[in-house]
């Protein structure tokens, strides 16, 4: 079974159109090194609770928008060989250089982690 990347973002509202031209061109680096798809999510319908929600995970301001992406990598070895060329020193892909393509929301509020697929359900049935 595949391997789940997840990330939860404030990004400012007005940098909409920003933010997706920083997640085409990173996340086309992610389809080049094993991903099977990336999906990128734009807050649509994301209400406020009342002990937690989406906007307070990230500390979302009131000119924020929530953005929930994901990334399917075929299994986690693949992911973690991604990884390591994205940490690498002497990886000098432009598409890591933050003057070149600034990601244009506060990184240190983005929630993340790696998840394992327990099971999924689609219109065909369970897959296992």
């Amino acid at each position: 079974m595949s391997y789940i990347d997840g990330f939860i973002i404030a990004v400012p509202t007005a940098k909409k159109r920003a933010f997706i031209d920083h997640a085409r061109t990173a996340d086309s680096m992610f389809i080049e090194w094993g991903a099977i798809r990336v999906v990128e999510c734009w807050g649509d319908d994301v209400p406020q609770g009342k002990l937690t929600d989406f906007p307070m995970a990230v500390k979302a301001e009131a000119d924020e928008s929530v953005v929930f992406s994901w990334i399917e990598w075929p299994d986690k070895t693949t992911r973690d060989a991604a990884y390591a060329k994205m940490i690498d020193p002497a990886n000098t892909d432009p598409r890591m250089d933050m003057a070149k393509n600034p990601p244009p929301f506060d990184g240190k509020r983005m929630i993340f982690g790696g998840f394992v697929p327990v099971f999924e359900l689609t219109a065909e049935g369970e897959k296992k």
